[in-house]
């Protein structure tokens, strides 16, 4: 029997990027999925394109937990009733390119899928620099001192086997360091990781939901939680 594939995908005002972002779906996808938007408030003006699509395999959800990219995924990861979810931004700055590859690794047995912008293969396509250089220290630190099997580890650009995200209560409250916590957790508790090289643009259009100052001390909680376990083979409890 195949697995099903769900792209979790939040949105905050995406009318300039939502067509070429299912376009793009619908180009480099090669098996079955649905997609599941989540947005925060009627008022959001990607919603009107959506609805007008009337597209089969398009769901609409709305955020249950409050405003925020962190809420919105979250909301769409819990939801998820496909076998194997993908968590995706709706601004094109995720290269769709590899999701076939990561979705054949879950295929293979493995629970978790990072795309990674920093192994053989991955690139990062501008952004702010204090941002690249944070994000690909963190990552090269917990792969190569920790043992962590992803040298990306901040990227939400992951593809997660539904019994991952059963197994674990989301924590995270600030922002997209939630993609970082569920990866560190599932690495802890020996599920199969591993990763594949994608390549990721900073957006053409509209704004960054990105808060460097604000969800640093956020990620930093589960940057530790990683460099606990790989280091001094701490278990959580």
């Amino acid at each position: 029997m195949s697995i099903s594939l769900e792209l979790v995908i939040p949105v905050y005002n995406e009318a300039d990027n939502i067509e070429a972002v299912l376009q793009e779906i619908s180009e480099k996808l090669h098996m079955d999925h649905s997609i599941t938007v989540v947005y925060d408030s009627e008022t959001d003006n990607t919603l009107p394109i959506l609805r007008a699509r009337q597209q089969s395999n398009l769901k609409l959800l709305r955020n249950c937990y409050g405003k925020g990219v962190l809420n919105a995924i979250r909301t769409g990861l819990e939801g998820v009733s496909a076998e194997v979810a993908l968590v995706m931004m709706a601004d094109l700055s995720d290269d769709l390119s590899n999701v076939d590859l990561m979705f054949a690794q879950i295929g293979e047995g493995y629970h978790l899928v990072c795309g990674s912008r920093y192994m053989k293969g991955g690139r990062q396509l501008g952004g702010p620099l204090l941002k690249r250089i944070l994000s690909r220290l963190a990552g090269l630190s917990l792969h190569i001192l920790a043992g962590l099997p992803s040298h990306d580890a901040t990227n939400s650009f992951k593809m997660y086997h539904r019994d991952v995200l059963k197994k674990f209560t989301i924590e995270s409250r600030g922002g997209f360091e939630i993609g970082l916590e569920l990866l560190v957790k599932a690495w802890a508790a020996g599920y199969r990781i591993t990763e594949v090289p994608v390549i990721w643009r900073d957006r053409e259009h509209g704004s960054s939901r990105f808060r460097l100052w604000h969800w640093l001390p956020r990620y930093i909680r589960w940057y530790w939680y990683g460099i606990r376990h790989g280091l001094l083979g701490w278990q959580p409890k």
